[in-house]
Formats: structure tokens, sequence, C-alpha cells
């Protein structure tokens, strides 16, 4: 029974794995879509019918091209950290809130804290082990960007945690059978959905992908194969927080088709807020995680903590 509950398990992570590949494939598609027409101009609708086949065909290109690298980069954590940036995207998706043959564990935001905190580590080492003076500079910033909205994240999560009394996301989908949270709780949606932005280096604080100043940031020295991980583990973390944003904000009955309708709509969010809005200068950037969002969080943790008391 063991053994079959471990295959059952293994069978299930790797259907998952695939379903979220192909899922980025054609939010790729949908963001060029959609960018194409806030911008009033064509997206990709070439290939084939509609340009569906679009995704699958840069695929090819990207994975097919000869691998450069630069002769002074450190080579080995400069092929290592694309892998390990795409491993920590996919293997974080293992907390999704399966009833049944999944990897369903207690600390699953533990879990989730834990591994985005590892993802600071692939981008400094993408940056640094390029030996580029605008790479390591926007791995730097990548760095200081995503630790600073961390705390926000996990001090709002730790509000969630405070009335849920637990780390586990099947008990969300439980306590928002009547209520979603986000009647409750809108400033802090609107600061997780913000701080989403911000930890996956999406506009308007892209600042670790800076075209205007930097070309392209961290990934500036990547090409072909590596550039693809790296674009890949972006746009698996965007799926996961949008995810992640429904679960705990609007309710999360999976086996229900407006969840994903919800998903999708939050992916696009994403895509809108980036053809939207322009970048934000660095120090607003710092300012809004320090002195706007960590203030809030912070007390909407003591009311809820409070709460907690009171009614315990």
């Amino acid at each position: 029974m063991m053994m079959r509950d471990v295959v059952l398990s293994m069978v299930s992570s790797i259907l998952l794995v695939i379903c979220v590949l192909v899922g980025v494939a054609f939010l790729t598609l949908l963001e060029r879509k959609v960018l194409g027409y806030i911008q009033i101009r064509k997206g990709p609708n070439k290939v084939s019918f509609w340009g569906i086949p679009q995704p699958f065909a840069d695929a090819i290109k990207l994975f097919t091209k000869e691998q450069t690298y630069p002769v002074v980069s450190n080579f080995t954590p400069y092929f290592i950290s694309p892998i390990f940036s795409l491993f920590l995207s996919l293997v974080v998706w293992m907390i999704f809130p399966m009833w049944v043959g999944m990897h369903n564990f207690n600390l699953g935001f533990l879990f989730f804290l834990s591994c985005t905190s590892l993802g600071v580590y692939t981008v400094m080492m993408a940056g640094w082990s390029s030996n580029s003076n605008y790479a390591l500079l926007g791995g730097l910033r990548a760095v200081a960007q995503t630790i600073s909205y961390e705390v926000s994240l996990a001090l709002i999560l730790l509000s969630f945690i405070f009335l849920t009394q637990s780390y586990n996301l099947l008990d969300f989908s439980k306590s928002q059978e009547g209520l979603w949270f986000i009647w409750l709780t809108l400033p802090l949606a609107m600061m997780w959905f913000a701080s989403c932005l911000a930890e996956t280096n999406r506009t308007p604080f892209d600042f670790a992908e800076g075209e205007s100043e930097l070309v392209s940031g961290f990934n500036v020295e990547y090409s072909s194969g590596g550039f693809a991980l790296i674009f890949m583990a972006e746009y698996a973390s965007i799926l996961f927080m949008s995810m992640l944003f429904v679960i705990l904000f609007l309710g999360s009955n999976i086996f229900n088709i407006i969840f994903y309708v919800k998903l999708v709509f939050l992916a696009f969010a994403f895509i809108w807020v980036r053809g939207t809005l322009p970048r934000f200068r660095y120090d607003k950037l710092m300012f809004l995680a320090w002195k706007s969002f960590l203030p809030v969080a912070l007390n909407y943790l003591i009311f809820f903590g409070g709460v907690l008391i009171y009614f315990l």
C-alpha cells in the first residue's frame, strides 16, 4: 500500500509539473497578445491558427540555438543558476492543495517561504557569475528588492495564519466556504498583489531587468537554453503567485472551474499592470516596502493577534 501511495504521488507531481509548463507556454502567448492589444498593434498571429503554436516554436528555437557563455564567467554557478531557478519555481507547486495523491503537508506555507527565499540566491549567482558589471548590478537590485518585499509577504501571511490557525492550504479552502477573506482584508489583498509583482520582478518593479539602463539586468549574458530557463522560472512564479492569491483571498475549491477562471484573471492582471504602469524609481520602491507596507502589515498582524487572543 505504501509503495502504491509513493508511485501515485510521483505520477501526480509529474503531471502537475507538465501542466504548469504548458500553462507557462500559453501565458507567454497571452502576454504577447494582450500587450499587442494594449499598445494597439498586432500580437504573434502568424504561426498556424491564431498563433497558438507560437510558444512551442519559440521553445524549439531557443533550446536548439548554440549555447554561448562569457569566457571570463564562473562557469559552474553560471550554468547551474537557471536550472536551479526553474527547479525552485516548479517544486514550490508541490503545496498545490489537492485532496488526494499529492504531497499535502501541514507546513505548506513555511515550505513556500523557504523556496521563495532560496530564489534570491539563484538571481545573485546568475548576476555575479556572469562577470559583467550590468549583470551584477541587476542581481544586486533584485536581491535587495526581493528581500524587502519578502518581509511584508511573510507578515501578511502570518495575519491569515492567525485567522485560520494553520499552515495548510486546505484549511484556507475550508475557512472561506462562507466568506472570502478579500472582503475582510481588502488593503492586505492589494498589498499582497503589489508584493507579488515585486517578488516576481515584474513591472512596475522590474529593476532587475531595467531595459533602459541595464539592457536586460542579471540575465544579460544568457542566451538560448539558459535564457529560456530563467524566462520559464519567472512565468511559473507568476502562475504560482496568482494561484496563492486566489487561495488566500478568493476562496479555493480547486474542483470548480471558477477557481481556474480566477487564477487566469490574476495572471492577466500581471500583464495588464505591465502594459499600463511606468517603472518606479528605486528609492520609491524601497520607501513603499519599508515605510508603507511594513507598518500596515504589522498593524494588521497585531489586530488579528488581538482578535485571536480575545476569542481564545
